[in-house]
């Protein structure tokens, strides 16, 4: 049969991506609790054409992807770049997979167990002579109080839940686990999914008593970042959902060198 994809293109324009975007994929990763965990990722995969070919083979990216289901760890993913250059005849290779990981939390009185789901992404390329580039993404939920509302109110605060989303790219092996503590430990307090009376009293007291603005959230986590040596660049920002307005409000801080 005919392969159209290797027919030539005559408009002389490379493009610098092709492939599949959103593909529902059941993968498993690293827990570093119990090992691994079987969840269900959103992939996306993509190489550069050069000027001269019409199309790309998209059935292939999936075919490589089927190789490496078992687990996807920042060893199979180096390889999955790999192959789609080798398969594809490509300079350069692009991966992206988001999913969510869960962990169980107990809440902080009762111990009530509850799972905690936490968006996670990564984004990895291969270009011309081996170099590559990995970044991790953790977005991480958060209870914030607002220090200015403290101060100035004869009594209560005004509170909000936000997100901290951390980007990294390091030496070696990186827990997502490590990151959502740090996380966490930034914020006036904790989300949970499970509350009792007691839980509830406890996480409203912390947050009170622990108020943080955006800045104060990012600083805090940018700091711990800053003095880790493995971590070789980080981007941080933190957007809270307001209570009181009716938009967010965002900080944002990068560091270190993306090495790309």
């Amino acid at each position: 049969m005919i392969d159209i994809q290797k027919q030539r293109d005559y408009r002389n324009i490379p493009i610098n991506k092709v492939g599949i975007k959103e593909l529902r994929y059941p993968i498993k990763v690293l827990d570093k609790s119990f090992g691994l965990q079987s969840t269900v990722a959103r992939i996306s995969m993509y190489v550069d054409l050069p000027h001269q070919l019409k199309g790309t083979h998209m059935s292939r990216f999936v075919e490589i992807l089927h190789l490496f289901r078992s687990q996807v760890s920042l060893e199979s993913i180096n390889h999955i770049l790999g192959d789609m250059k080798k398969i594809l005849g490509a300079e350069s290779s692009h991966i992206e997979i988001v999913f969510p990981y869960f962990i169980e939390k107990l809440s902080p009185v009762t111990g009530s167990r509850g799972l905690m789901d936490y968006t996670c992404h990564i984004e990895g390329s291969s270009y011309p002579e081996k170099n590559r580039d990995m970044v991790v993404k953790v977005a991480v939920p958060i209870t914030s109080v607002c220090p200015c509302s403290k101060e100035i109110s004869a009594y209560g605060a005004h509170n909000q839940r936000g997100e901290v989303l951390v980007s990294t790219r390091f030496k070696k092996f990186i827990w997502i686990e490590d990151i959502i503590d740090l996380v966490e430990k930034s914020a006036s307090c904790d989300v949970y999914s499970v509350l009792k009376r007691a839980d509830e009293k406890h996480v409203t007291e912390k947050g009170y008593e622990n108020p943080k603005f955006v800045e104060d959230v990012v600083r805090d986590v940018a700091q711990e970042l800053i003095n880790d040596d493995n971590i070789t660049w980080f981007s941080v920002s933190a957007e809270n959902f307001e209570s009181i307005h009716n938009h967010s409000a965002y900080a944002y801080i990068e560091k270190g060198d993306p090495g790309v």
